[in-house]
């Protein structure tokens, strides 16, 4: 009765939130239809003259922008731009008459690094049209400061506060809480850097991963220090030391070691904008949000198309049940299409994804070979290429990386979890069987296995590594011997990738692009992008569909407000959800502070 009502209820949310969405639909369309009726063209926003550019890092950035449906409800934006879309609007604005300068809100970003690179390379862009680029922080981290360095002036708050203390990467390891709970966790792994594992079976970081995260660190930190030092006209050295002593704690230090050029208050950097502008100072400034910013395509050939496939997220098998994911059935029909069109010439395969199924790698590397059969690929790496995100790349005629792009971890595990204490010691469950093959119950999460079981899932992974090596070997041609010695599961980056041959060379996606009409010798082209966008509208009500009932739908609405430890235990239940299955996936999401 207790589970009929937890059903029932359930089920009821369900009903109840579809039905407040088709209402908001339905008025939201009467609104839309209106407005459109009232005002029709006329009421589309354009940038005015003597206009000034607004690029908020609060933003978060995907590789690809997303639609929105409920855009008819007044947001102007509609959706959230992507990376790609950025760099568009930038080199627009650039040309654009209207345009007279740039300012960067210097906000705390959710971006990681990469992406951070790639948008102040655009910014430096920008600012070869000889306009002028200010930047403004109340509270200025690390990341928004690297992408605020480039610009002419900046500026903060006199409360606010700015950091410069180096990087930290903080893990969590669940063995203990697993121990107490009686869980045994059953892994396999090849690849002595393969620390996707480590968190179950260990409790602190092995020297290998140390390594490997400080070499990392290492490289991202040079970035950042070679910005600031640029901007304050010092050395890297001094701008370390700086770090190193806790030297920068408030405004007047940040001004007098010239990592900002003014302490002012919002009111006062507006004041100076005015007069930057020639703006009387009752009038108001014409700001331009860079996501709302529209403009004119230029005229590009309709038959000579370069193809970008954005492949963003964990690689799953199946079908995409949530905004970013990338799947094997999802990403065969996209990669057919392509293949199938006679107008594109080329493509570019977007890449920002940690890995996740070893099976989907294969699958959707299948289909990029046959793709390339007809067609030059260019590979373009993101954030993060890395394990499933490098295979998939390595059989591309060039692959491109943002200097500090994680990329590598060529390698493999697969693992359980024993419940079978959990369940028997602090539960009273108990399980029997009748089985007529030594193998008819194996996977099993109930018991422990035994020692050929054992051997066959380490064979497995075994089999899959060398799979891989393989693969990279094939697709860069290079001996399997030279593979293993920087494969490993060691991660890499972009920087780090390039001197192993992992990477041909440094460049963003508008990089990859050129370089893609380059090998179909083609001069006048149309760039088209794939998938279709995401929608928050269809992602929400997709929810509400299939198998999934309201109160999953629920949770997952609610993921994105946890907390970083809430959001590792739900890393440590999708782990239990592998059961068994080869996995080709980053060690442990690369987040930095």
């Amino acid at each position: 009765m207790k589970q009929f009502f937890k059903m029932f209820f359930a089920s009821l949310l369900g009903v109840i939130v579809a039905s407040v969405i088709a209402i908001g639909l339905f008025i939201g369309a009467i609104i839309g239809i209106a407005s459109h009726a009232v005002g029709g063209e006329d009421e589309e926003v354009r940038t005015k003259e003597n206009s000034l550019m607004v690029l908020d890092l609060s933003n978060a950035f995907h590789e690809q922008g997303e639609q929105n449906s409920f855009s008819f409800f007044g947001s102007k934006a509609g959706a959230e731009m992507g990376v790609y879309e950025l760099g568009a609007s930038l080199a627009a604005a650039a040309k654009d008459d209207k345009i007279k300068g740039l300012l960067i809100k210097m906000a705390p970003s959710p971006n990681n690094f990469a992406t951070l690179q790639q948008i102040r390379n655009e910014v430096l862009d920008f600012k070869k049209s000889g306009k002028f680029v200010y930047a403004y922080g109340e509270s200025i981290t690390q990341g928004a400061y690297y992408v605020g360095s480039v610009a002419d002036s900046v500026f903060l708050n006199p409360a606010g506060d700015m950091e410069l203390k180096g990087l930290a990467t903080n893990l969590t390891f669940f063995k203990n809480a697993l121990d107490k709970l009686e869980v045994e966790p059953q892994i396999f792994y090849a690849g002595k850097f393969k620390s996707a594992t480590e968190p179950f079976r260990a409790d602190r970081m092995s020297e290998a991963n140390k390594i490997q995260v400080a070499a990392i660190q290492h490289d991202i930190w040079a970035e950042m220090i070679t910005a600031a030092a640029a901007h304050a006209h010092t050395d890297t050295a001094t701008i370390n030391q700086l770090a190193q002593t806790g030297s920068v704690q408030f405004p007047d230090d940040a001004l007098r070691y010239r990592l900002i050029d003014g302490i002012r208050y919002w009111d006062e950097v507006e004041s100076m904008l005015k007069k930057k502008l020639a703006v009387k100072p009752k009038k108001d400034i014409e700001y331009a949000n860079v996501a709302d910013y529209q403009y004119d395509t230029e005229a590009s050939s309709q038959d000579n198309r370069i193809a970008v496939i954005f492949a963003e997220g964990e690689i799953k098998d199946g079908s995409a049940n949530d905004d970013y994911e990338v799947t094997d059935i999802d990403m065969a029909k996209t990669i057919r299409k392509v293949r199938d069109n006679d107008k594109v010439k080329a493509v570019v395969l977007r890449i920002n994804s940690p890995g996740g199924s070893a099976r989907a790698s294969e699958l959707i590397l299948r289909e990029l070979q046959l793709l390339h059969q007809k067609k030059p690929i260019i590979v373009s790496m993101g954030d993060v290429a890395a394990s499933g995100g490098y295979y998939i790349a390595c059989a591309a005629d060039s692959i491109f990386a943002m200097p500090t792009t994680i990329t590598g971890s060529i390698g493999v595990f697969s693992m359980m979890f024993n419940t079978e204490k959990l369940m028997t010691n602090k539960l009273g469950i108990t399980f029997d069987q009748v089985k007529n093959a030594p193998y008819a119950d194996f996977p099993n999460g109930t018991r422990k296995m035994n020692e050929q079981e054992a051997a066959l899932m380490q064979r497995g992974v075994d089999s899959i590594y060398a799979l891989f090596k393989r693969r990279v070997a094939n697709g860069r041609k290079m001996s399997e011997m030279d593979v293993d010695s920087f494969a490993q599961g060691r991660v890499w980056t972009g920087v780090d990738a390039m001197s192993i041959h992992l990477v041909d060379a440094m460049g963003n996606l508008k990089r990859a692009i050129q370089s893609a009409a380059s090998m179909a010798k083609i001069k006048d082209y149309e760039v088209r992008t794939y998938p279709e966008k995401v929608d928050k509208l269809k992602t929400l009500l997709k929810k509400f569909k299939g198998n999934s009932s309201a109160e999953e739908a629920v949770a997952k609405a609610v993921v994105t407000e946890l907390s970083a430890e809430s959001k590792e235990l739900l890393r440590l239940k999708g782990m239990q959800k592998m059961n068994g299955r080869a996995m080709m996936l980053l060690p442990f999401e690369m987040k930095m502070n």
